[in-house]
């Protein structure tokens, strides 16, 4: 399968990923410069997508949030968010640019939100999926996500409901195994920017 990669500034380059070319993506915090490409997957993902200034008030808030995109040939193919609030992580966004769905982006990305959030001090992590996104609920089953509830007509936009979920004790040496095991089973390479300390 061959996929076009877009610049940082959302402009295509014209390069083709070859189906034998090994994948190598790279992790690296989420800036200004990436929010062309990252607001062109966000209206290609979700009905609803958050607007230039609500993507720069959470980067300013740097003590409480952490954004990573994550790029193939230096272009964004995929994008997430951490908020921390005491012991609790809660994974604010996470999407993937269609072309690249089941390339293992998503998966490396909830790895790296799942460590930084251990890193920096969290016990568990939240987030919120579409009761009818199966796909996305299977990852985060692999992740040790369980249901705790539903949050009625959470998304306004199509009156769909939540599932809310959890992962406890993400601070473990099990759920680091955990980790480990998911990541063992990726193809290509992961290259991170910053120490994820």
């Amino acid at each position: 399968m061959a996929a076009r990669v877009p610049r940082d500034d959302g402009e295509p380059e014209g390069e083709v990923l070859r189906a034998d070319e090994q994948l190598v993506v790279q992790l690296v915090p989420m800036r200004r410069r990436h929010l062309r490409a990252v607001l062109r997957i966000e209206a290609q993902v979700y009905p609803r997508p958050w607007s230039l200034s609500l993507f720069m008030s959470e980067l300013a808030l740097r003590a409480t949030r952490a954004y990573y995109v994550a790029r193939v040939r230096g272009g964004v193919v995929g994008y997430c968010g951490l908020m921390l609030s005491g012991d609790d992580g809660h994974v604010t966004t996470i999407a993937v640019d269609p072309v690249w769905h089941r390339h293992g982006v998503g998966t490396r990305l909830l790895l790296n939100i799942a460590r930084v959030a251990a890193n920096k001090g969290a016990r568990n992590l939240t987030l919120e999926v579409r009761v009818s996104n199966k796909p996305a609920q299977a990852l985060y089953y692999r992740f040790g996500f369980h249901p705790a509830g539903i949050r009625k007509n959470y998304y306004v936009e199509t009156n769909e409901d939540a599932l809310v979920m959890w992962a406890k004790d993400i601070d473990t040496d099990a759920y680091e195994r955990r980790l480990a095991g998911i990541e063992s089973t990726l193809s290509g390479s992961t290259i991170f920017d910053e120490p994820r300390s």
